[in-house]
C-alpha cells in the first residue's frame, strides 16, 4: 500500500486522509502517477486566500474562478461579491474552498488513473 506522506507531504491533514483512502488500492506505479497528476491540479490554501483578498480589494470572484465555480465567479463579479459580504465569507472559509476543490480534483485524478490501468 502506497504511503501518501511520502508521495504528497505538503497536503493538509484532512486532505491527506482523503487521498490515502483513494490510493489505498493502487499499486506503487499508479500511486506515483496519481501524485504527479494531482500535484499539478490541486490548489494550495494560501493561493485561495490570496485570491480571496484580491477579490475583496480588487476583482470580486477571482477565488471562485480559480476553483472552477464559474457561475459563482460571475455572480460575485457582477454583484461585487454580494456587496463584499460573500467575499468576506470566502476569506474566512478559504480552507473549505480549497479542500472542496482539491477533493474534486483528487476524485477526477483517481478515476483517470483507474481508467488507464
Amino acid at each position: 500500500m502506497p504511503n501518501v506522506i511520502q508521495l504528497l507531504p505538503m497536503l493538509e491533514p484532512e486532505e491527506m486522509t482523503y487521498v490515502q483512502g483513494l490510493i489505498k488500492d493502487m499499486n506503487d506505479t499508479q500511486a506515483q502517477q496519481f501524485a504527479n497528476i494531482y500535484m499539478n491540479r490541486r490548489k494550495d490554501t494560501q493561493t485561495i486566500l490570496i485570491a480571496c483578498v484580491v477579490g475583496f480589494f480588487g476583482v470580486a470572484g477571482v477565488q471562485r474562478f480559480l476553483t472552477n465555480q464559474t457561475g459563482m465567479g460571475l455572480l460575485f463579479l457582477f454583484t461585487l461579491g454580494f456587496c463584499f459580504i460573500g467575499t468576506l465569507i470566502d476569506i474566512l472559509n478559504y480552507r473549505s474552498l480549497a479542500f472542496d476543490y482539491n477533493i474534486q480534483m483528487a476524485q477526477q485524478t483517481a478515476a483517470l488513473i483507474k481508467s488507464v490501468s
